[in-house]
């Protein structure tokens, strides 16, 4: 599976589904799932293909890869209201130039209430594989309007490029994301491995880009996860990079700052791949301990992934333990999801295809049971028509428990936003 074009492109042919049921927004689906909003694939924007995020007032915001009225993407806010129906607004229609294309990872909301995030292609830093760089946007809040802005331009050289993740923001208000491509001149085919980058505020309100590290192939890793980074309280990233690594199915790491403003590298596990966990794609998570949890595309015992989790020992060294070995349908499989928490410590996550002979993705629960064993049930399996395909991307809990994700494609246009009540 590609890495920055398997994102760019990833589409397949709606299947004739045999729910032949006709939702409008915010209509109930099969079982617990509720449609919230579905997209057309025009003005309305398509493919959001990204993790949700909320605000205080309960708001969703997200992006779409394609759609809008130039069909290079868009931002976009769903507001909920009392009669359980969803409204969209579109905040920006990318226009392919000098402001981006194809945003794939959605938004991150800072203390202020702006809206942070990448673009893969666009922009005025170069010209990568016949098309811009990629950029980093901000949009702010003035009024009833949204201003944009373009914080950062890649140039497709050693400050990477195609960034198809979303950003973190630390306490100072610093900028971190990762990018597939770029740094390390004529790594990795040619394209270069990826970096770690950060984007720091200036005098006169622009942004420099630090490169905090560059993936060489070797037992880094290679490719810059799609998932975002984890940033914890004291300032260490930890991540994943999809390839590379001493097995070649990539790695966990944590960047943490040094002085001068350098930052120290740690391999935390090398993927060895089936039948233990290979190939990550989504992020980390931790729990109250320390531990790290997450996704992997492929391995697992049956070579359909893995969610693993990670353990730092007393003696420092981590240990990886695969809690979940995905199997074929009708379970689901080819997770590239982050996970996520509820309130009682079950994990939740979404995988990518599997679920019935459509292979159209689920919802999945892990239940934590005796003698450090997980216990897996599946809490949604898609259905393209009316309720989405391939949710990609992980899901966002609410205070109610409830959980919210999107589909990339189906639904009764292209790709919907859902609300799963467990």
């Amino acid at each position: 599976m590609g890495s920055k074009q398997f994102w760019y492109f990833v589409s397949r042919a709606l299947a004739v589904a045999s729910l032949a049921v006709s939702l409008v927004n915010g209509v109930s689906a099969a079982n617990t799932e509720k449609v919230r909003y579905t997209f057309t694939g025009g003005n309305d924007g398509g493919n959001p293909a990204a993790q949700l995020a909320f605000d205080s007032a309960g708001n969703a915001y997200g992006t779409t890869v394609v759609g809008g009225t130039s069909n290079f993407g868009t931002v976009f806010k769903l507001t909920p209201h009392s009669n359980g129906k969803w409204t969209e607004t579109v905040l920006h229609n990318f226009t392919g130039g000098s402001d981006g294309k194809a945003p794939h990872g959605g938004v991150t909301i800072d203390a202020k209430g702006s809206l942070y995030g990448t673009a893969v292609a666009g922009g005025s830093g170069g010209t990568c594989t016949g098309d811009g760089c990629g950029t980093v946007f901000r949009l702010t809040r003035s009024g009833s309007n949204w201003n944009f802005s373009v914080l950062y331009n890649f140039t497709g050289g050693r400050d990477g490029f195609g960034p198809g993740a979303g950003v973190v923001i630390d306490k100072k208000g610093n900028v971190y994301g990762t990018t597939p491509d770029g740094g390390k001149p004529n790594g990795c085919a040619g394209n270069g491995c990826g970096v770690v980058y950060q984007l720091v505020a200036t005098k006169g309100g622009g942004w420099k880009q630090n490169v905090i590290h560059t993936f060489t192939g070797g037992n880094d890793g290679s490719t810059g996860s799609l998932g975002l980074l984890l940033l914890d309280k004291a300032g260490n990233l930890y991540g994943v990079a999809e390839l590379g690594g001493a097995h070649g199915a990539g790695t966990a790491f944590k960047l943490s700052p040094a002085s001068g403003g350098k930052w120290k590298m740690t391999i935390l596990d090398e993927f060895k791949g089936m039948p233990h966990a290979g190939f990550p794609y989504g992020g980390l998570i931790s729990d109250a301990t320390g531990s790290l949890y997450g996704t992997t595309y492929y391995g697992g015992r049956n070579g359909l992934g893995s969610v693993f989790k990670l353990t730092l020992g007393s003696n420092g060294k981590w240990s990886e333990s695969v809690l979940h070995s995905f199997k074929p349908e009708p379970d689901g499989n080819s997770p590239t999801s982050t996970l996520v928490f509820d309130a009682q410590g079950n994990l939740y996550g979404t995988t990518s295809a599997g679920g019935d002979a459509n292979g159209d993705g689920v919802v999945f629960k892990l239940t934590p049971s005796s003698g450090g064993r997980w216990k897996e049930s599946i809490a949604h399996r898609f259905h393209d028509n009316p309720d989405g395909a391939q949710p990609y991307y992980g899901l966002v809990l609410d205070k109610a428990g409830n959980l919210y994700g999107t589909t990339a494609i189906g639904g009764v246009g292209s790709g919907v936003i859902f609300e799963l009540t467990p």
